[in-house]
C-alpha cells in the first residue's frame, strides 16, 4: 500500500482525485484540510481517509504533518484558486499559492522524504497567448494576466528550483479547465449550471447573468484531470512540466448555449458589468501531445457529458 497525501482534499478536485484513488484499492489516504475547509464534498470520502489538521502556510504544522503522515505520493492541490478573487486579493492569493508550495518543499528536504510530488499548476500562466501559439506548447513563454495565474508561475518555477537544486521530486501538471459535479459556482460553467437550476425551481427570475462569453476555453472533465495527476507520478519525468487538457476549444457563448439547451424553462441572458475582469485570457486551447507520449493519457468523457452532469448536480442540490 503505498502511503498518499492529497493537500486541498475537501475541494473539487481533491474530493474527485480520492474517488479515484479509492477505485484503485493501493493506497493509503491521508488529506490535509484547515478548521474552517467546507467538507461537504467529502461527506461520503469520510470513512475511507484520514483527515489531519494543517495549514500549509504555517512551516512548523506543514514539517509535522509530512513527519506524521511520510507519504510516498503528495498530490498538491490547495490553493487559492479564483482568478476574480487574486484581482480583489492579490497577498492571499500569493502567500496561500507560493508560500503553502514552499513549505511543503522545506518540509520534504528538511525531514529527508523521498516522496514524488505533483503540482497542480494552470494553464492560466500561459495568459496573453497570440493567435499562432495555439494551440500552447509548454515551451510557450509565460505571460500571465491575474495575480492568481503570478503566483501559479511561482509555483511551477519553484517546483523546477528546488529539482535542479535539491532533488525534490516533483512533477509540474498545467491543468487547463476542468469542470464537474461538485465545482463551486463561482466558476463559469457551474455558475451558468447553478442558475439554471434555481430559475427551474422558482428560486430565482428567468434570467442567467454572464460576463465575456468571447473567451476561448480548452475544458476537461474533472475525472479525467485526475486520473491524469495519478499517471504523471506513475510515469513522467521529475522536474519536467506537462500540459493536461483536451485540445479542444468551446466558446463560453457555446458552454452557456449548450446548458440552457438541456434546461426546462425558457431563460433569458444579461451581461453583468461587475462580472467582467480588468485583463481576460482570451483564448486557451492546451496541446496534450508530450502527457499523452509519456502516460498514454486521453480524455475519455466527452464536455456535453459533464456538462449535463453538472446540471444534474445542481439540480439535486
Amino acid at each position: 500500500m503505498r502511503r498518499v497525501l492529497v493537500t486541498g482534499v475537501t475541494g473539487f478536485a481533491g474530493s474527485h482525485l480520492v474517488d479515484y484513488l479509492l477505485t484503485r484499492g493501493d493506497c493509503e489516504i491521508y488529506g490535509i484540510q484547515r478548521w474552517r475547509s467546507r467538507t461537504e464534498n467529502i461527506e461520503h470520502l469520510r470513512d475511507h481517509i484520514t483527515l489531519l489538521e494543517c495549514d500549509l502556510r504555517d512551516a512548523s504544522s506543514t514539517r509535522d504533518t509530512l513527519e506524521r503522515v511520510r507519504p510516498d505520493l503528495v498530490f498538491h492541490l490547495a490553493a487559492q484558486s479564483f482568478v476574480p478573487t487574486s484581482w480583489s486579493a492579490p497577498s492571499e492569493s500569493l502567500t496561500t499559492n507560493v508560500l503553502g508550495q514552499l513549505n511543503i518543499f522545506e518540509a520534504v528536504r528538511r525531514i529527508g522524504s523521498r516522496c514524488r510530488i505533483q503540482l497542480a499548476c494552470s494553464s492560466e500562466e500561459y495568459g496573453m497567448v497570440y493567435p499562432d501559439e495555439v494551440p500552447i506548447l509548454e515551451t510557450n513563454p509565460l505571460r500571465p494576466l491575474s495575480p492568481y495565474a503570478v503566483s501559479k508561475v511561482a509555483q511551477d518555477m519553484l517546483g523546477y528550483q528546488y529539482w535542479m537544486s535539491w532533488k525534490v521530486d516533483n512533477v509540474r501538471t498545467r491543468g487547463f479547465n476542468h469542470e464537474g459535479p461538485r465545482r463551486g459556482p463561482v466558476f463559469v460553467a457551474s455558475d451558468f449550471a447553478k442558475q439554471i437550476a434555481d430559475i427551474e425551481k422558482g428560486r430565482k427570475p428567468p434570467v442567467v447573468h454572464v460576463g465575456n462569453l468571447e473567451a476561448l476555453r480548452d475544458f476537461t472533465d474533472v475525472r479525467d484531470m485526475v486520473r491524469a495527476y495519478w499517471l504523471a507520478l506513475e510515469k513522467c519525468e521529475p522536474g519536467e512540466v506537462y500540459n493536461i487538457c483536451s485540445g479542444r476549444a468551446w466558446k463560453i457563448k457555446d458552454v452557456l448555449d449548450h446548458l440552457l439547451g438541456l434546461s426546462r424553462v425558457k431563460i433569458e441572458v444579461k451581461q453583468d458589468p461587475a462580472r467582467l475582469r480588468p485583463s481576460d485570457v482570451p483564448v486557451l486551447i492546451g496541446d496534450h501531445g508530450k502527457f499523452t507520449n509519456a502516460t498514454g493519457w486521453e480524455p475519455t468523457i466527452p464536455f456535453e457529458q459533464t456538462l449535463a452532469d453538472m446540471l444534474e448536480y445542481w439540480r439535486a442540490r
